[in-house]
């Protein structure tokens, strides 16, 4: 028999913010599960128009565990009020390689990316949520939901007790395998890579903050692997598809072969992140009047990069102001705004490149490519597919006009 909710709190954030519990609710409007970018997104941009949100998740505090890289892209960057102190020192430079590691070194006039400090931005975000008035059930998993009379039965899971609530919608944010995914009969991702890699302090690698990219079947097939170097931290990786290759073992081979690139001998290595990235682009099936997908649930992640970061921001806010519009209305048709056959329209040649690169498993192949991208004439495309504006598409502006974010620059700040 379900016990009635008692509600768990970060108190470590709470005693820093001066925040405290002040009521225990069993009801509310929406209860997002996953509390990752996608989901303190979505959240603090639905507690900010008065919607009474729950954000519910396994882990005990936000700063552990990270599955991320967290790199930012320009665009990002421009349109989005991130907090400074959560981001690390730009990036201009970026250096490709061959399985041969021959080079092609690209520089862009601008900051392109910048490495987020993500326990620290998750924290961040957590008490802007709390700061308005969204509730936080940490430690706790979703296990099932049923629905009756226009609302939702959840059934959370913390420690050896399960206790029920119930919420007007749902909101899956629980990653590329996800339960509320499933059991909302929404769509599921079918296509990942899995990506591990070592986070370092005090490693030692010539010239200004860069990203170093190498292609290589073996280290890591159909994906890359990677040094992500801002002079504070550094992230070496790889990624690929887990059939394919052992990542552990990729991993320890890689930092063996770029011991001459980066010196690792006196760096710290503070955490080890892994995770499954979606690449089969943004689903079909992403919503209906019970319930919607967000982040990587959605596969919102860019088929060819697979970077996630502006896609899940995006995705997250446009979600937020959908939701509230539904909630507010009633009207269904507010839902078809939140497509993801829309959105796949804008992602049909990267979603035939990634075709393409889970073919290539021939060093050769990747060698002749790399040389034909140091072609001048052939340069432009490597500084497009590093340096272009082009991410997730402009959906808040381009399929509903009267659905806005209050978290983007071109109309307020976070």
């Amino acid at each position: 028999m379900p016990t009635r909710l008692s509600p768990f709190f970060c108190l470590r954030t709470l005693r820093y913010k001066g925040l405290r519990d002040t009521h225990v609710q069993t009801s509310y409007d929406v209860t997002i599960i996953g509390a990752g970018l996608a989901g303190l997104q979505c959240a603090r941009l639905l507690a900010r128009q008065g919607v009474n949100v729950l954000l519910v998740d396994r882990k005990n505090t936000l700063d552990q565990k990270i599955h991320t890289t967290g790199i930012f892209v320009r665009r990002t960057l421009v349109d989005f009020a991130l907090p400074e102190d959560c981001l690390g020192p730009p990036i201009k430079h970026v250096t490709l390689y061959s399985p041969a590691h021959r080079s092609l070194e690209l520089v862009s006039q601008h900051d392109e990316f910048r490495i987020g400090r993500m326990g620290q931005l998750y924290q961040r975000y957590l008490q802007h949520c709390l700061l308005a008035g969204a509730h936080w059930l940490p430690q706790t998993s979703y296990v099932n939901h049923s629905a009756a009379n226009g609302k939702l039965t959840l059934q959370l899971n913390s420690g050896s007790s399960t206790h029920s609530i119930t919420t007007r919608y749902l909101i899956g944010a629980d990653g590329a395998r996800s339960r509320v995914a499933r059991d909302l009969k929404l769509e599921l991702n079918r296509e990942w890579i899995v990506g591990v890699e070592s986070v370092f302090q005090g490693a030692m690698l010539d010239g200004p903050p860069q990203l170093l990219c190498f292609l290589d079947p073996k280290l890591a097939p159909g994906y890359i692997a990677w040094i992500a170097h801002d002079g504070e931290e550094t992230h070496l990786g790889v990624g690929g598809y887990p059939s394919l290759f052992d990542p552990t073992a990729a991993l320890h081979d890689f930092r063996s072969r770029v011991a001459g690139i980066i010196d690792l001998r006196k760096a710290k290595q503070i955490e080890t992140r892994a995770g499954l990235i979606p690449v089969g682009g943004v689903l079909n099936n992403i919503a209906n009047p019970t319930g919607l997908l967000i982040g990587d649930a959605a596969g919102a992640v860019s088929p060819l990069t697979a970077g996630g970061l502006d896609p899940c921001m995006r995705l997250s806010a446009f979600a937020a102001t959908v939701v509230t519009e539904y909630l507010s209305t009633g009207d269904v048709q507010v839902l078809q705004a939140y497509s993801g056959e829309l959105f796949r329209k804008r992602f049909i040649s990267r979603l035939w490149a990634r075709r393409i690169a889970a073919t290539l498993r021939q060093p050769q192949l990747l060698e002749l490519g790399c040389a034909v991208l140091r072609l001048p004439v052939f340069s432009r495309l490597a500084n497009h597919v590093f340096f272009g504006r082009g991410s997730f598409p402009d959906v808040m502006s381009n399929l509903q006009p009267s659905i806005h974010s209050d978290d983007n620059r071109t109309t307020n700040s976070a």
